[in-house]
């Protein structure tokens, strides 16, 4: 996908405005403060203090200590409302949008104020920085390298410029600062502590900054943009014995090494080849000896896909093929099969809204790819299930500066020229939403 764009890594500011190009020192210095004190999912307590003083600093309405670390801010407009039923159908035209439009044709009914939700997640890897650069993590082993430094710094520009332009827009935003997007999961407490109530939310929006993207481009689409996320441990329990008597023992190895071919069958003839899934063993261990046969042998996978009508279905099927692969060679099996993370499905109005705006921004027609799709996961996937919303991915990565290394590597950086990027095209998604 990337070798069709040009071979250019450098992007038109001209199409933010000159007060949003002005924050660019402010976002990069924000952004390499939270990517030298990294902290993993729930322990983001320097990150949060570091947002919490900011929107105090500005006069911002917040609350903090959501989810444990998580923060929201909401911020007034002052504009003069316009008719926010016709917004909401204009922007509605999925199955999903039109149950929630009956919403919130409801909320409407008491009060006129529209209600839009950015997000943006805060949490960092456990991974050692290889980068030497001057603001390198200071947290041994800890790493922000997915770009959620990058996605906190966006949030809080998008933030001060909105209380300092209250008058552009009509309606009400609340900026969700989420902890633990990598694990376990802070989208779901966050929901259950009731950031997307009082006042309710009509629509929600994100971006992840998206190294598999050249600097510049925007993916977004409607439905399926990232996949489900489900994980499986299985141990595998035969009787170990003596290499040179195999005829004693149940062979663990032997069994684990035809369940993992055997598994492989059900993307190939399990799934309609239209549909994408992939089923992965990421790990097997066993045996300790040259001439031991192992006792156990234990295996780790995930399983990705897009459809939800697939939830529950890998499951099952994954053990039956364990359980009837043990059953003929006399041996048991130990399975813990879990769901992480849904699929992120985009909602067509709300996508359509934040492709508009990207083309207002981004170069066209090559700055929009609008089939970007990726088997990786996200419990932005949590907030979608609950309003329409769109995720979208901001590309970032710019070889000529060595900034093109893969999310989760331990040399990942990006080109902090998007930063402004991402402001705008926030801010301009939430006058439109209220115009």
């Amino acid at each position: 996908m990337v070798s069709t764009f040009p071979n250019s890594y450098s992007v038109d500011l001209s199409r933010v405005r000159l007060s949003i190009r002005t924050l660019q020192p402010q976002l990069v210095e924000w952004r390499r403060r939270l990517h030298q004190q990294p902290e993993l999912g729930f322990q983001e307590k320097l990150t949060a203090e570091f947002v919490a003083s900011k929107l105090q600093a500005w006069g911002i309405e917040h609350q903090t200590g959501i989810a444990k670390t998580g923060i929201v801010a909401t911020i007034k407009g002052t504009k003069l409302s316009t008719d926010t039923s016709t917004t909401s159908a204009a922007l509605s035209t999925s199955p999903l949008s039109v149950h929630n439009s009956a919403l919130s044709t409801q909320h409407s009914a008491l009060s006129t104020e529209k209600v839009l939700a950015i997000r943006a997640d805060m949490d960092a890897l456990p991974i050692q920085e290889l980068n030497e650069v001057p603001y390198k993590s200071q947290h041994d082993g800890i790493m922000h390298a997915c770009g959620h430094d990058g996605h906190t710094a966006i949030a809080l520009g998008t933030a001060y410029y909105l209380q300092q332009h209250r008058e552009d827009f009509a309606g009400t935003v609340k900026i969700i600062f989420q902890p633990a997007e990598e694990g376990p999961g802070g989208a779901e407490p966050m929901i259950a502590a009731g950031v997307l109530k009082n006042p309710d939310v009509d629509a929600i929006i994100g971006l992840h900054l998206w190294n598999n993207l050249p600097l510049g481009t925007v993916g977004v689409r409607a439905g399926a943009l990232m996949a489900a996320v489900e994980l499986f441990n299985c141990t595998i329990l035969g009787k170990g014995g003596h290499g040179a008597i195999p005829h004693q023992t149940v062979d663990s190895i032997v069994v684990a090494a035809q369940i993992v071919n055997a598994l492989q069958t059900i993307v190939a003839r399990n799934v309609n080849p239209i549909d994408s899934a992939v089923v992965t063993v990421g790990a097997l261990h066993a045996g300790t000896a040259h001439n031991v046969i192992a006792d156990t042998a234990n295996m780790k996978g995930t399983v990705r896909y897009f459809n939800p009508a697939f939830a529950g279905f890998f499951k099952q099927r994954i053990e039956q093929i364990i359980a009837g692969i043990c059953q003929s060679h006399g041996a048991n099996y130990d399975l813990e099969y879990w769901s992480l993370y849904p699929p992120v499905i985009n909602d067509a109005g709300i996508a359509e809204l934040v492709r508009s705006i990207a083309e207002q921004v981004v170069e066209t027609p090559v700055g929009i790819v609008p089939e970007c799709q990726t088997m990786g996961g996200e419990d932005m996937s949590f907030f979608l299930q609950e309003v329409p919303g769109c995720y979208f991915f901001l590309g970032s990565a710019n070889p000529e500066k060595d900034l093109a290394y893969p999310h989760h590597h331990p040399r990942f950086d990006f080109d902090e020229t998007v930063l402004p990027m991402g402001v705008e095209i926030f801010i301009r998604c939430v006058e439109k939403f209220f115009s």
